[in-house]
């Protein structure tokens, strides 16, 4: 399926575009004038100089690129961050470095990917039981290690 997204490109990079064919997320480039250092344990708001209109219905979702994440300890703060279909501001991406030592964020760095999802809004039933399942209240690691 392919989803039309309208979209303004303020950057001085190429629109994000899927790297194969079967790629879920497509890179997020910085847009950037100068350099950031991002410190061991500090976050900041990376621009990207897009600005995108969804459609109804879709949700574009920030998540942490892997390389970045295991080689240097780069992720996304808000993993998933979501963008919704009513915001027209410019996409920016909340970085965290988990790791000890500086990181410089460059111009056209790949720094996040995102992907483009639909979802349906829910209304709540308020009940005074719910049904009874095999699993019930287990959680947080209810069935062991295997």
């Amino acid at each position: 399926m392919n989803t039309k997204i309208r979209v303004i490109n303020k950057s001085h990079h190429p629109l994000p575009e899927y790297a194969t064919a079967q790629s879920a997320g497509m890179d997020l480039r910085a847009n950037l004038d100068a350099p950031i250092v991002l410190r061991p344990m500090q976050r900041c708001l990376v621009p990207t100089g897009l600005f995108m209109a969804l459609p109804p219905g879709t949700e574009a979702q920030v998540r942490p690129r892997s390389g970045l994440a295991i080689k240097k300890g780069i992720t996304v703060l808000n993993s998933p961050g979501t963008i919704d279909a009513d915001y027209r501001g410019e996409v920016c991406v909340i970085l965290i470095n988990l790791s000890q030592e500086d990181f410089v964020i460059e111009d056209g760095e790949r720094v996040a990917q995102m992907v483009i999802a639909r979802y349906e809004q829910s209304s709540w039933e308020e009940v005074e039981t719910l049904d009874d399942t095999e699993r019930g209240s287990g959680g947080f690691g209810h069935t062991g290690a295997k």
